[in-house]
């Protein structure tokens, strides 16, 4: 199995870009599934239907979130089983932190979990996978750990390597140079990156970003427009072991991009 999972998604610009990418990348990689992070795919932070349905019509088959996952308060978007939100929120929160691909000659279980270092304190996310790796009964699992610390993230790669197909990391916008594959059997990226204005501050515009991190005051960011940032990584997967056989990051400039 090979799939492609792109990092978080900013906003309109963002969302327009995965949608003209990421059908031609899956193509380009031979991939038989594409996953994504939605978590600020709406205009002005986090998801709504609006941009769900975006990034289905992109090609998405599943779509995980993070801390800003109920920013806009649409509770309801996480009825649908394929918009995750991360594991280790309360049980009472809206929707699930785990979806079960059914591809039919094999499965693929995708779980969403949330950092906690200078994060949301969720409960223990690495109390939270033990639980939940109980339940699935695929071998090809890929975790989207959404995280600050660069620690967590390796911490949590080692501490799953070899029970999971892949951890990747989301959250911080900038893509690493990491990757790997643990003991010959986990795919690792601490950070997958981010799908948004190439002019940009992790994709908020850039004059707006020196002005909060210049004077410390409290400013209305806005999105980066296009030209995008387009990043994702490229996984393949023997779907008898669940073993991750290859990782390749992506990374492009839509600005470099010929058509």
């Amino acid at each position: 199995m090979k799939l492609l999972m792109f990092g978080d998604v900013v906003g309109d610009a963002g969302t327009q870009s995965f949608r003209k990418h990421a059908p031609r990348l899956k193509r380009e990689y031979g991939a038989e599934l594409v996953i994504v992070n939605g978590e600020n795919s709406a205009a002005g932070n986090g998801i709504t239907e609006q941009s769900a349905q975006q990034l289905f019509a992109g090609g998405a088959d599943v779509i995980t979130t993070g801390n800003h996952c109920f920013r806009r308060r649409c509770d309801r978007i996480f009825s649908d089983p394929r918009i995750l939100r991360p594991a280790n929120y309360p049980g009472d929160a809206p929707g699930s932190g785990l979806y079960v691909l059914d591809c039919g000659r094999f499965s693929l279980a995708v779980i969403n979990l949330m950092g906690t270092a200078f994060m949301t304190p969720l409960d223990n996310p690495f109390s939270v996978i033990d639980s939940l790796l109980e339940t699935v009964d695929t071998p090809n699992i890929l975790v989207d750990f959404h995280a600050e610390a660069t620690a967590e993230k390796r911490a949590m790669g080692w501490y799953l390597s070899g029970r999971v197909s892949a951890v990747i990391g989301t959250h911080t916008h900038v893509q690493t140079a990491d990757e790997e594959i643990l003991d010959g059997k986990t795919g690792y990226l601490t950070d997958v990156g981010m799908n948004g204005g190439e002019r940009s501050v992790l994709g908020v515009q850039v004059a707006q970003a020196v002005e909060k991190q210049r004077f410390h005051r409290p400013v209305q960011f806005q999105e980066a427009g296009a030209p995008c940032l387009i990043n994702a990584v490229c996984l393949e997967i023997d779907t008898k072991s669940g073993i991750c056989t290859k990782i390749d990051r992506v990374f492009a400039r839509e600005s470099t991009i010929i058509l």
